[in-house]
């Protein structure tokens, strides 16, 4: 950004800008009342009306026309001016001289003559700059750079072209021109004309004006000669004046001339006589054409857009405004404006409607006819004391009309009488404006009459002929507060009494401006009066009569004008009868009643001051039409004084009722102000509470009278002693609502204890009494008191021991709202001592179990860098430094160590937490070192009794060592041992699980080398956990022992191979009879019945059907589809049912090396036990087993049986069916139970064959006592009973015939449920492949075998069942096979319907009939 010029513009400040609301803009001089106060401290003031308000532009636009002013922008101001006409009198002079001015050039820059002239008679003149060498300091002055020179030049300049012309100013002599022509200058000048004004003298051109030749030489000799010398000798030297035919040699002149002027050559005397003629005073000319508002506008937008080269909206204000000032202050430049100024309104109608105007005006915009703010009615309205003046004034009480164009402008002025304006922007672009305050107008016009002295000696009243204007700058500069302003279409400007203001336009636009009085103004108007007396200025109207007219009416008006009407008439009134004491001492005798406001203002100015006279005035026959006022009666003519008439209006008498009249309107109002007068100047004791105050400004409401200023001043002091009086209030109970309290900081009105005291001291300054002020005083004598201690304590060295005071001291301060400065630094010291405080406590707590911790020392070194500095806090943070430091490095070592591999020894690490005893620090890390170490130690104790053998180590007590072990970080030398002896005992479970467990056997080793505390399938054992009791917690268990967990325990908890061994014998007991009941009640449940159907058996828990097998051990029934086995071979040993058969029962060979390789470990484990019980108890049996059998002759035995038993396919099953239970009824009680404890015992001995042969077969002894020989459970839905068949055909007639028409009922009954059940194919379930397979295998071999073994021979088959097929092929046979219809459930032989067994086992069959009745239903 580029750095201002020094001489540029530079804008004053903003004057005030207000936006009143509507209920504020609803009355005009109310409002302006209400900001007088504050917009007369800048003298003009903007209003802004609200957004809607709008008036219609009224103005008849076609009838507009007017004849603008001509302001040359140069000429306006006043500095300017004077070196114009300064430039203009010199040029004349030369001019007269013969000689044609040309202003130099001096380093590249035009020579300000007036500049160098009156800084060389600032010096003192010619000589004297001369004689003491000051050119150099005139140049730099001047602005020319030191050095090279310019003071000579400026020197032979002055010397040539001014000195000669200040010679002829002071009269020491005559002088002619010493310019030579043409002039020869140095190079460093150079010489351009100057352009001069036009009026009242016009430069002539460059060079010198062409003339025909004359003669400068006398015609004879004898008749002319030389006016100084007297000589007519040298007559070639001899010049003749062309204005008087003087003569003059060339070489008397002063300075003498070296050569004849080429020109008109005027003698001195005649020079003399043209330049004493006075000057024409300044004025604007008017235009030569006549616009109308269209032509001006475009000549307006046109020269703006011209000379900015850029659209006439877009050129800134700014702008405008640097360059109309630079403009202003030039020289060079003549810029020409035309301004239509003045334009009456009354001709061409006003900008705002008016009522009976030309405009018709909208219905909605009729309000505007009666607004205030319409310039055509303010000026007239009833608070205007204007409406008292009977002539229309125009300018004053008739709106003016301004048509601005760019740069057109109306120079510094005040209103006429010193009254109000308002102005207002129609449209068009911004006006700027600037002002200064009435207070200030004598400084303004003091430093234009300094500035520019030479105007206002020819014209005294220049600022009132609106013609001239100043920088306001220049202004500033010398300490005239100035504001400016940027009026915008459709807002006010306002401008006070006595405030001088000037501005320029920014482009074309359309004001209107009006005069409006107020009674405030009244004093003001008689001031003005006189100061116009002064200046010989004509008046607008006049005073006296206004003040006459209103005391007329002196019952209609308000009590405040009546008021200020008195005031005024009183000194009106007195000075009248003065001057008139004054005129009769004269010798003055003759007196006239004259009616003065019957004759125009223009008739009856006074000839001396131009003052319009009204009370009255002097006159004299010998001037008829011609009057003084009284203040200047030496001044009518010459006449004897007795000749002289007064003229008055009024009698003193008459005058006196007037005001009198007046005065009785007035008292109540007087009566009033001088109440409140005594009130507000009350001192001390005298002062009345602010009640009487209140009541003063009720009485003022009650009254009406008019807001004032005395008025506003006494609502001003009411409202600063309320606010006082609140502000004391809560200052007193601490109520204000501050950030201190919160945040502890400062609040923004928070009163300092320096303001508390000014404040005190404002509420006894003020005019009322206040009952808080002793209050609010004895409270700032308490802070007084608590600074005082608040020194003392911060001046004491800091300690935790005033944690108390301190914090005493800060509660005492949260009861003064008041802004303190030393508790910001009590709570900077609580906090150290706080701080101290916990450094001391926690050294204190050193030695306690959990002092000092780490984290506590950094959070106090934390807490301690951010506190004030302080030795005391110093010395306290080196020494929590230097202890966590130590710590720290402790704890790092202590980490080291739990973390070393290998793990240092117990006597290394004892050693070291010797080292760290001293350290009073809670220290995590070496505490757990020490904690490693005890536990240590107490761990090589207990290892020690393991290894002295005392007793057999249980695995759980190792195991629960070795975890122990590794989780201590010290070296144990015993933990290997202990670790490789547990890793065997490991490896030997492995071994001895892969010897008895199953493959996915859900059983652990322990529950197949136990014998089982629960007997029966899985699903009941599941129900029966689920159902059991549980143990409560916390409680110890009794000694039952219901569960293998309970054995487990028990086993563990043993202390030698006895007790476990006694422990087991319990358990083995308590599964005999539970396996007792199992059986019984296995045993019990297949029995016929009833409810057959009800009976639920297997896994599946479903009732009976198809071929099933029984449990030998647990004597429980399933579907051979659910379990599984082999159909083609004969069973030789004994079924189990899954949760009979639990392990691989391995034979005893296998087991007895892993009782060994146990005993050789000498570690006990539960499983160790079990086996060692279970081999005992398997030898135990194994003897028992011999002992019985030896009984029996097995050897005969087996000879017999296979000689007569009967043919492979035995009763209740068919070639490919086991065998599957012994009718265990006609053997012994004893030899049953032999079976069944070798059935438990989970070792493969070659005796549980023997026996369950025995068994099988039967012993030859009871062969032909047998009455039956297994047990068959073949039912497709259900068990219909149990059949036993008989070895010998000819014994079991009479059974076997029983039994046949048993089953042929039951299966016509069934044949009958199958149908009943039977559902469509739709309905039916699916089931998936393989069940269907195993069905079809079930049903395909166990049916016929169900029905062969009803019979006593194949012969008996046809009466047993038949073959549904329409051709049945009768089979004959050892095997028949058999299928199922899968709708209505028939049997049907394989051959008959064309079904193959490999068909049969692996997809669905239906019948021919269910075929035809499925596909009837399809068709339908």
């Amino acid at each position: 950004m580029s750095q201002p010029r020094p001489d540029e513009f530079k804008p004053p400040p903003e004057c005030p800008v207000f936006e009143p609301s509507w209920e504020e803009f609803a009355d005009p001089f109310a409002f302006i009342n209400k900001i007088r106060p504050i917009a007369e401290k800048t003298g003009i003031c903007k209003v802004r009306p609200p957004p809607d308000w709008q008036p219609p532009f009224a103005c008849d636009v076609d009838r507009l026309h007017f004849t603008p002013r001509i302001q040359r922008l140069n000429e306006l101001e006043a500095q300017t001016r004077v070196k114009l006409n300064f430039l203009d009198q010199i040029a004349k002079f030369w001019e007269l001289q013969g000689c044609t001015l040309k202003i130099p050039h001096v380093e590249r820059k035009i020579l300000d003559l007036y500049q160098l002239n009156k800084l060389v008679a600032d010096e003192g003149g010619f000589d004297v700059v001369c004689k003491d060498r000051r050119w150099t300091k005139i140049a730099t002055t001047m602005g020319f750079a030191p050095g090279k020179a310019v003071g000579s030049h400026l020197r032979a300049h002055y010397e040539r072209i001014i000195y000669p012309y200040n010679l002829f100013q002071s009269g020491a002599n005559l002088l002619v021109c010493t310019i030579m022509i043409p002039i020869t200058l140095n190079i460093l000048v150079k010489e351009v004309p100057i352009q001069i004004k036009q009026e009242p003298v016009e430069a002539k051109d460059l060079q010198t004006e062409p003339e025909k030749p004359k003669s400068r030489y006398k015609r004879s000799v004898d008749l002319y000669v030389c006016l100084v010398c007297g000589s007519g000798s040298d007559e070639d030297k001899l010049l003749l004046c062309d204005g008087c035919d003087d003569s003059y040699h060339t070489f008397c002149l002063i300075p003498p001339l070296h050569d004849v002027p080429k020109g008109d050559w005027r003698c001195p005397k005649c020079l003399a006589q043209e330049c004493s003629k006075p000057q024409e005073a300044f004025g604007f000319e008017q235009a030569r054409r006549d616009y109308s508002l269209k032509a001006f506008g475009e000549m307006a937008d046109s020269f703006k857009s011209d000379y900015f080269n850029m659209p006439v909206h877009m050129v800134p204000t700014e702008l405008v405004e640097k360059e109309f000032w630079r403009l202003v202050g030039t020289i060079e430049e003549d810029v020409t404006v035309e301004y239509g100024a003045d334009i009456a309104s009354k001709e061409f109608g006003s900008g705002f409607p008016i009522k009976g105007g030309k405009f018709k005006v909208a219905p909605h915009d009729e309000k505007y006819l009666s607004c205030g703010w319409n310039l055509n009615n303010m000026a007239m309205m009833d608070p205007s004391v204007l409406t008292h003046v009977t002539a229309d004034i125009c300018g004053m009480t008739l709106p003016w009309l301004y048509v601005g164009m760019c740069f057109s402008s109306f120079c510094w002025h005040i209103e006429d009488h010193w009254s109000y304006s308002i102005n207002y922007l129609h449209w068009g672009e911004p006006k700027t404006w600037y002002g200064a305050p009435g207070f200030a107008a004598e400084q303004l016009e003091a430093v234009m009459k300094k500035l520019a002295p030479e105007l206002f000696e020819s014209q005294p009243d220049l600022l009132h002929q609106l013609v001239t204007i100043m920088n306001p700058n220049t202004l500033m500069a010398h300490g005239v507060p100035i504001y400016r302003t940027n009026q915008c279409a459709g807002e006010f400007v306002i401008t006070f009494p006595r405030a001088y203001h000037s501005g320029f336009n920014q482009g074309f636009n359309f004001a209107e401006a009006v005069n409006f009085c107020t009674v405030d103004w009244m004093p003001l108007g008689r001031q003005c009066v006189d100061h116009y007396r002064l200046l010989h200025r004509y008046c607008v109207f006049s005073h006296d009569e206004m003040i006459c007219n209103m005391a007329a009416k002196a019952e209609k008006l308000n009590m405040v004008l009546a008021s200020a009407v008195h005031k005024d008439m009183v000194l009106m009134v007195s000075e009248e009868k003065d001057l008139r004491d004054h005129i009769r001492k004269m010798g003055v005798v003759q007196c006239e009643l004259f009616e003065y406001d019957l004759l125009q203002d223009d008739e009856r100015q006074c000839v001396k001051c131009r003052t319009t006279c009204y009370l009255s005035a002097l006159t004299c026959p010998c001037r008829p039409g011609e009057q003084v006022c009284l203040h200047h009666a030496h001044h009518l003519c010459s006449c004897s004084i007795s000749k002289y008439t007064l003229k008055y209006r009024f009698t003193l008498d008459d005058l006196f009722p007037m005001m009198n009249a007046v005065k009785q309107r007035a008292e109540s109002y007087d009566e009033w102000a001088s109440r409140v007068t005594e009130v507000l100047e009350a001192k001390l004791d005298k002062k009345r509470n602010l009640s009487m105050f209140h009541s003063l400004i009720e009485e003022s409401d009650k009254m009406s009278f008019p807001d004032n200023d005395l008025l506003r001043h006494l609502k001003l002091v009411t409202q600063d002693a309320e606010r006082c009086s609140s502000v004391a209030q809560q200052l007193l109970k601490g109520k204000r609502q501050t950030r201190y309290r919160t945040s502890g900081g400062k609040s923004q009105n928070q009163l300092t204890v320096e303001e508390l005291r000014s404040f005190v001291r404002q509420l006894y300054n003020l005019p009322c009494s206040l009952t808080q002020a002793p209050l609010l005083k004895e409270m700032l004598n308490r802070i007084e008191d608590f600074q005082q201690h608040s020194e003392k304590v911060l001046s004491d060295d800091v300690s935790g021991n005033l944690v108390g005071e301190i914090q005493s001291l800060l509660d005492e301060s949260s009861e003064f709202d008041v802004c303190l400065p030393e508790v910001p630094r009590l709570r900077e010291r609580l906090e150290l001592a706080r701080w101290l405080a916990a450094v001391r406590q926690a050294e204190d707590s050193a030695t306690s179990p959990r002092g000092l911790s780490l984290d506590g020392m950094r959070q106090l070194i934390d807490h301690g860098v951010g506190l004030t500095p302080h030795p005391s806090t110093e010395r306290a943070m080196a020494r929590l430094q230097e202890l966590l430091t130590l710590s720290e490095q402790w704890e790092e070592k202590a980490q080291m160590l739990l973390r070393a591999r290998p793990s240092e020894s117990v006597e290394f690490l004892s050693a070291t937490l010797k080292e760290v005893e001293a350290i009073p620090t809670y220290l995590p890390n070496c505490l757990l070192l020490q904690d490693s170490v005890n536990r240590a130690k107490d761990w090589l104790k207990e290892a020690e009794g393991v290894q002295a053998g005392r007793r057999v180590p249980v695995l759980d007590t190792l195991s629960e060592m070795v975890l122990r072990g590794r989780a201590i970080p010290v070296q144990l030398d015993p933990l290997e041992r202990l670790e490789a002896l547990v890793s065997e005992v490991q490896a030997w479970k492995e071994s001895a699980a892969k010897t008895f467990l199953l493959k996915n056997s859900s059983f652990t080793l322990l529950e197949v080398l136990c014998p089982r505390c629960e007997v029966g399938s899985s699903l009941k054992r599941k129900m029966k956990k689920t159902k059991g009791d549980a143990v409560p917690c916390g409680k110890k268990r009794t000694g039952r022992l219901d569960s293998l967990s309970d054995v487990e325990k028990a086993l563990s908890d043993s202390k030698d191979s006895a007790s476990a061994m006694v422990t087991l014998g319990e358990v083995r007991l308590k599964e005999l009879e539970s396996l007792a009941s199992v059986r019984a009640a296995n045993e019990s449940k297949l029995l016929p019945s009833a409810d057959c159907g009800a009976l639920k058996v297997c896994v599946c828990q479903k009732p009976p059907m198809g071929a099933m097998r029984q449990c030998e051990l647990c004597r429980d029934a399933f579907h051979r589809v659910c379990v599984g086995g082999p159909v083609d071979a004969l069973d030789v040993e004994p079924w189990l049912c899954q949760s009979c058969h639990r392990s691989s029962k391995p034979p005893l060979d296998k087991i007895l090396p892993l009782l060994a390789s146990l005993q050789r470990i000498r570690v006990r484990l539960p499983e160790g036990d079990a086996l060692r019980y279970m081999i005992e108890r398997t030898v135990s049996w194994q003897r028992r087993a011999r002992e019985l059998m030896t009984s029996y002759d097995l050897s005969s035995t087996s000879q017999e049986h296979k000689g007569s038993s009967l043919p492979q396919k035995r009763c209740g099953t068919d070639s490919s069916a086991k065998v599957s239970a012994v009718a265990m009824q006609c053997l012994s009680a004893e030899l049953e139970e032999l079976m069944v404890e070798g059935l438990l015992l989970q070792v493969s001995l070659p005796e549980t064959e023997q026996l369950y042969s025995l068994l099988l077969n039967g012993p030859p002894v009871q062969r032909m006592r047998s009455t039956s020989l297994s047990l068959k459970l073949t039912s497709i839905k259900y068990f219909s009973c149990l059949i036993c068949c008989l070895r010998k055909r000819d014994a079991v007639i009479s059974a076997e015939k029983k039994a046949k028409r048993r089953i042929e009922k039951e299966g016509l009954g069934l044949d009958t449920e199958v149908r009943e059940r039977g559902i469509s194919k739709r309905k039916k379930q699916r089931m998936s492949k393989e069940k269907r397979r195993e069905r079809k295998a079930a049903s395909v071999s166990a049916s016929p075998s169900y029905l062969s073994d009803l019979s006593p021979s194949d012969d008996s088959e046809e009466d047993m069942i038949l073959c549904p097929a329409e051709s049945c092929l009768q089979p004959a046979g050892d095997e028949v096979y058999w299928v199922q219809c899968d709708c209505c459930n028939q049997w049907f032989h394989m051959v008959c319907v064309g079904v193959s067994a490999k068909m049969a086992a692996e997809e669905d069959y239906m019948c021919v009939t269910c075929s035809k009745q499925n596909m009837g239903q399809h068709r339908k």
